[in-house]
C-alpha cells in the first residue's frame, strides 16, 4: 500500500473530510428541518428525495464529460468546491426553501465529483494497484460516514443541543477536502480527447441493450423504492422517544456495522454470487424494516438501524455489477446511464411516498410498506436466477 502515488492519498482523504462534513449535517438534517423549522414529513422526504435524485442523474453525464475534456481535476475540485459552499446554507436557513436549495446543491456537487474522481483513481494509480487504490479511497470513506455523526453526538454536547451551532463546526472539514484536492491531487499528463461525436450520453443506443437488462432496471427500481432516505431512520429514533441530542447515535450504528460487513460481502460475491448476495441484503433490509415499523423504544430503533448497515454492505455496488453483466462491453455507459437516471427517479418516489404514508398512518406504515417493496424485490430476483439456471442448463 505504501507503493500508492501521493494523489491517490490526496483523494482518500479527501473523501473522508468531505464525508466527515456530510455526514455531520446529515445526522442533524432531519430533525434540524422537523423541528427548528418546523417543517411536515412529507416535506422532508421531498427534499431528500429531490436531493438524492439530483446526485444520481448529474453522474449520469458528468464522467462521460470529463472524457471529452481530458481534465478529470477540473470536475473534482468543482464538485467539491460546490459542496464546501451549500455547508454554510444550512445553519443560516431559516425556511424550508433554504434548506432544500442547500441540499440540491450539496447532491450536484456529488453528482459532478463522483464519476470523475473514481475515474482519476484509475489515471493515477498503477494498473496492478488499482484495487488497492480503490480499497483505500472507499475505506477512507467510510471512516468519514462514521467520524462525522460522532462529531455531530460530540458537538451537540458540547453546545448544548444548538443544532444551528453544531452545522456549523461541518464547514471545517469541507474547507480541507476543497485545500486536499486542489493542492495535493496531481493529474498525469494525457491526451484530451476531444469527441466530435454529439452528446456525451446516446440514448438510441439503449434499444440494443437486452431484455435481461431491462428486468434489472426494474428489479433496481423497485428495490430503491425499499430503500427511502436514511433521514427516516434518524426520525423513526426520535419518534420513540430518543433524546435530540442523542440522534447521530443512529447513523453512528448504522456506519458501523457497514463497515463491518462490508469487506467479508465483498469476498463473499466472489464464491457466491452477486444475485445471492442480493436477496440476502433485500433480507435483511426486510428485517431492518420490520424492527422499525414495531418499534417502541430507541433500543429497538437502534436494532433497526444495525440492521440497515449488512443490508447496505451486502448490497451496495451489487446492482452495478448485474446491470455490466447484463450489458455488452460497448454499452456499459449507456447502461448506468440510464440505470442511475430510473434510479434516481426511484429514490425521489421513494422518500416522496414514504413522507406521505408517514404523515397520513404513521412511521410503522412507512416502514411496512417499505418491507413489503424489499420482499418483491427478492422474489423478482430469485425468478431471475431461476430462469437464468434454466437456460443456462438448457444450453447445455
Amino acid at each position: 500500500m505504501g507503493a500508492l502515488p501521493a494523489s491517490v492519498w490526496a483523494l482518500g482523504f479527501t473523501s473522508m473530510f468531505m464525508d466527515i462534513s456530510s455526514e455531520l449535517v446529515h445526522s442533524l438534517l432531519p430533525v434540524f428541518m422537523s423541528t427548528v423549522l418546523g417543517a411536515p414529513v412529507v416535506a422532508i422526504g421531498f427534499v431528500e428525495g429531490i436531493a438524492e435524485a439530483t446526485a444520481a442523474v448529474t453522474k449520469m453525464f458528468s464522467g462521460a464529460l470529463s472524457d471529452r475534456l481530458g481534465n478529470r481535476k477540473l470536475l473534482v475540485v468543482l464538485g467539491y468546491g460546490l459542496g464546501a459552499l451549500s455547508k454554510p446554507v444550512f445553519p443560516l436557513a431559516t425556511t424550508i426553501g433554504w434548506v432544500f436549495a442547500a441540499r440540491f446543491l450539496d447532491r450536484i456537487s456529488k453528482g459532478i465529483r463522483g464519476a470523475p474522481r473514481d475515474a482519476l483513481v484509475a489515471d493515477i494509480a498503477p494498473a496492478h494497484l488499482r484495487g488497492t487504490a480503490y480499497g483505500l479511497r472507499q475505506s477512507l470513506d467510510s471512516v468519514g460516514a462514521f467520524v462525522g455523526p460522532l462529531l455531530a453526538l460530540l458537538s451537540m454536547m458540547w453546545l448544548m443541543d444548538d443544532i444551528k451551532a453544531v452545522l456549523w463546526v461541518a464547514i471545517a472539514p469541507a474547507v480541507v477536502a476543497v485545500l486536499l484536492v486542489g493542492f495535493f491531487v496531481h493529474e498525469p499528463e494525457r491526451a484530451r480527447r476531444a469527441s466530435s461525436e454529439g452528446a456525451p450520453l446516446a440514448f438510441a443506443a439503449a434499444r440494443q441493450l437486452e431484455r435481461r437488462y431491462w428486468v434489472i432496471v426494474l428489479l433496481g427500481s423497485v428495490f430503491t423504492l425499499a430503500r427511502f432516505s436514511e433521514a427516516f431512520l434518524v426520525l423513526r429514533a426520535q419518534d420513540v422517544g430518543l433524546a435530540i441530542g442523542y440522534v447521530p447515535l443512529v447513523l453512528i450504528v448504522m456506519n458501523v456495522f457497514y463497515s463491518a460487513v462490508a469487506y467479508p460481502a465483498g469476498m463473499a460475491s466472489d464464491r457466491l454470487g452477486s444475485r445471492t448476495l442480493l436477496i440476502a441484503g433485500l433480507a435483511v433490509l426486510v428485517a431492518s424494516d420490520l424492527v422499525l415499523a414495531i418499534a417502541a423504544s430507541p433500543l429497538q430503533a437502534f436494532a433497526g438501524a444495525a440492521l440497515w448497515g449488512p443490508h447496505m454492505a451486502l448490497t451496495q455496488g451489487l446492482l452495478s455489477k448485474l446491470v455490466a453483466d447484463s450489458a455488452p462491453a460497448q454499452l456499459r455507459g449507456t447502461a448506468f446511464g440510464v440505470f442511475n437516471l430510473v434510479s434516481g427517479v426511484a429514490v425521489l418516489l421513494a422518500s416522496v411516498i414514504a413522507g406521505g404514508l408517514w404523515s397520513a398512518f404513521g412511521a410503522s406504515a412507512t416502514f411496512l410498506a417499505a418491507a413489503g417493496f424489499a420482499a418483491l424485490a427478492a422474489v423478482g430476483l430469485f425468478l431471475l436466477i431461476g430462469t437464468k439456471s434454466e437456460s443456462s442448463g438448457a444450453s447445455k
